[in-house]
């Protein structure tokens, strides 16, 4: 079968302005959010990803009304509900779990297929299942998929082992329509999260952010149709404040608030980085040179892990050894291989280092990279893995000596709102071409 690859050569310094959308992470379960209401909703500053026609897909296979514009997304419910997501959705994305607290509440049933997203690590379905059973659900889980029903969700206590990002958001969105009072710690407080809370709200929800991750929701009878406008993707912000500096340039990122991105721009800032800081946009350069850091990813307030990947390449261009400890993902450094194919000196260890002993340190998990910069980059062939290192790999191969091929582009094309256009702008020499499966 053909495919797309990305043909990059480095033509010097990146510069110049992005503007950034809602994210991949934000939009899809707004999109899932919307289900619960009884009028229609409208997601504002919705990115162009792959994520959104997929999660769009999904929500008409079960009788969901949506319609997509270039920056809007319109979504109602139909006539009849169809509670069963189709098995041909299997492996796609991580969206359809979250479906089974809103399909209960539609439909008194739900059967979703198993899970998928970036192989980045195990994202166990425990979580999800135990909450939606504490709450009064039968529930089965199979070779195929999860089964569940239930006539209606009981309100309940509930403590999760992990902040869990998924698990939060499955709580959410089944404690809103349920009986009674649903109490929660050890709960996520990413942006993402409060961002989908405070949709919730806008719908009509009953819930209380309170301290030390404690989040009570009292369930109400119906939700009704909300506006919302989505804030600009953290990830995506950082991801291109990295290919500024990356490249010895300077870029200006704008639709990201500053709050978003306070222990990147510390960390950034650390590393010798001179930080332009405006309401409008935040910019970041380097006229001389980069340091070494540590860094130790972490849950929200901390250094997200999806920042990792483009650090680590930024890792190879400063002066000195980096350290970059992996707490959140398992076998997030599965992209390492392919930068070391373009020279990238880093080296990565199954033992804590970086920080604090993390709920790894007596695996067999690769969780930690040691990196030696400056890093002599060169261009090469490779396949992206996922998401994120794909990003990461447009980004090494932006710094390297000679063409990099990249194959495997859909994956940067599924979370990143037009990459290739974005690229283009800041004056990258990019251009696609049709392979086939050997290559020619």
């Amino acid at each position: 079968m053909n495919e797309e690859v990305w043909l990059i050569e480095p033509s010097g310094p990146l510069r110049g302005d992005v503007e950034v959308r809602g994210s991949k992470n934000g939009v899809s379960k707004h999109m899932v959010a919307a289900m619960l209401g009884t009028g229609e909703s409208t997601i504002h500053n919705a990115p162009d990803v792959g994520e959104v026609g997929i999660t769009a897909q999904m929500l008409r296979a079960l009788g969901i009304d949506v319609e997509i514009t270039p920056r809007e997304i319109s979504i109602a419910q139909g006539p009849q509900i169809n509670p069963h997501v189709p098995a041909a959705f299997t492996g796609l994305n991580r969206i359809p779990i979250l479906m089974l607290g809103p399909l209960l509440h539609l439909a008194g049933e739900a059967f979703v297929p198993l899970v998928g997203g970036d192989p980045i690590g195990r994202r166990p379905v425990d979580f999800h299942v135990e909450a939606l059973r504490a709450m009064g659900a039968e529930v089965e889980v199979s070779d195929t998929g999860v089964y569940a029903k239930a006539k209606r969700l009981r309100g309940t206590r509930l403590e999760l082992p992990y902040p869990s990002v998924g698990a939060t958001e499955t709580i959410l969105m089944s404690a809103v329509l349920a009986e009674g009072k649903t109490v929660l710690k050890g709960a996520a407080m990413e942006p993402e999260v409060v961002e989908l809370a405070l949709f919730l709200q806008r719908m009509g929800a009953r819930i209380e952010l309170s301290p030390d991750r404690r989040i009570v929701i009292e369930g109400v009878e119906r939700l009704r149709g909300a506006s919302t406008w989505l804030n600009g993707d953290r990830i995506e912000a950082f991801s291109y404040l990295a290919a500024g500096l990356i490249t010895g340039g300077e870029v200006r990122v704008h639709g990201c608030p500053q709050d978003r991105l306070v222990t990147a721009i510390t960390t950034l800032a650390r590393m010798g980085a001179e930080m332009d800081i405006t309401d409008d946009y935040v910019s970041a350069s380097a006229p001389d040179g980069l340091r070494a850091a540590a860094v130790q990813t972490d849950t929200h307030p901390g250094f997200m892990t999806d920042w990792q990947t483009p650090l680590m390449v930024l890792f190879t261009q400063a002066q000195g050894m980096s350290v970059l400890h992996e707490t959140v993902f398992e076998n997030r450094l599965v992209y390492v291989p392919a930068l070391q194919r373009m020279g990238c000196e880093i080296e990565v260890f199954d033992v804590c280092l970086g920080g604090p002993a993390c709920r790894y340190h007596d695996t067999n998990a690769k969780h930690s990279a040691v990196v030696r910069g400056v890093s002599k980059l060169r261009g090469a062939d490779v396949t992206l893995p996922d998401i994120r290192a794909g990003f990461s790999a447009v980004l090494a191969a932006a710094a390297a000596e000679g063409t990099s091929t990249l194959r495997g582009v859909h994956h940067i094309e599924r979370g990143y709102h037009r990459p290739f256009e974005q690229f283009a702008s800041l004056g990258l020499k990019i251009s696609r071409e049709i392979v086939g499966p050997e290559g020619q």
